[in-house]
Order: structure tokens, then C-alpha cells, then sequence
């Protein structure tokens, strides 16, 4: 698996995937930055492409939708179901691809030390084989360079939301 450096990944078992990353940010902003689509359209997706539709409904048994467009045209899209939502440390969501087979579960753990937050996504697949599907796609690369993107909105300085916006959440 190759990525720009900035993302561990890890497979601890035969069915899962565990991506860690560190952002130099609080907790809130990286909780809202997974949460709220006028900030994820601004950072999802490898670098050339575009979250296109990101629809969110943040709710336990909410669902969400999104479509990414590559420099190519390409549409990916993916979907989901909200198990768990405890702001602004975890969430568990199911997930799945339009165009790749299985369904999986995705916890997002979220832990705040000295204004760094650290996530740890642990992607849980029906079977080894739809893991191995996905590895050999290069979503190692693809979310390396998301989260990377990610860490340069954090660290902007118009990252933050207004103090009305953010208290609500």
C-alpha cells in the first residue's frame, strides 16, 4: 500500500482496515469536518476530484449520499446509514460503493491531546476477499491525499465556522 506518509493503515485482522491520522486541530473542527457538507464538498476525495452531491442526514438511522467526479468525468458513489453518532468523539456509520460489492462498517474514533486530534477509522468488511477488493482499488492513496486535504482546510484560517453555526452542532 503506498500513501503521501501522512496516514498509518494497518489490516489487524483478515476483514478490516484501520486508517490513522493526525490533525493539528480540536476535536470539534475535525468532528464538523466529517459532518457537515459545506465542509466536506471542500475536502473529500483525492486530489483532481470533486465531491459532487453530499447529502447528510446526521441522525442515528439518517442516511447519507455521496457522488465524487474524477478529472476523467468518472462518477463514484457511495452511501450509508448512521448507527451511532456521539459528538464530537465517534461515530459509527455502514457504507457502501455503487460500483464495488459488500457493505462495511466504518467506526470513527476521535481523541483531542494538546489541541491534536487523532482518528482512528476502523473499516470493518463482510469478508476478507471485498477488503482485498479494496486495497487493490488504491483507496490507501485516495484517502491519504482526502485526509491530506482535510489537514490544509483545519490548519485555513476560514476552516472555522461562524460561533452560531459550530455551537449548534
Amino acid at each position: 500500500m503506498k500513501n503521501t506518509g501522512t496516514l498509518t493503515v494497518t489490516t489487524p485482522t483478515e476483514r478490516e482496515i484501520v486508517l490513522t491520522r493526525v490533525f493539528h486541530a480540536p476535536r470539534r473542527m475535525v468532528f464538523d469536518a466529517f459532518t457537515k457538507p459545506e465542509l466536506l464538498k471542500r475536502w473529500f476525495g483525492p486530489r483532481g476530484w470533486k465531491l459532487v452531491v453530499c447529502e447528510i442526514d446526521l441522525r442515528v438511522g439518517g442516511t447519507f449520499r455521496f457522488v465524487l467526479r474524477g478529472p476523467d468525468g468518472r462518477d463514484m458513489g457511495m452511501r450509508g446509514v448512521y448507527r451511532e453518532i456521539t459528538p464530537p468523539e465517534r461515530s459509527v456509520h455502514m457504507e457502501s460503493f455503487d460500483d464495488y460489492p459488500g457493505e462495511s462498517q466504518v467506526t470513527t474514533v476521535l481523541v483531542e491531546q494538546g489541541g491534536r486530534t487523532t482518528m482512528t477509522a476502523t473499516v470493518l468488511y463482510p469478508s476478507r476477499e471485498v477488503r482485498d477488493i479494496v486495497i487493490s482499488t488504491g483507496m490507501e492513496h485516495g484517502a491519504a491525499e482526502s485526509y491530506d486535504k482535510l489537514a490544509e482546510l483545519l490548519e485555513s484560517t476560514d476552516s472555522r465556522l461562524p460561533a452560531k453555526e459550530a455551537a449548534g452542532s
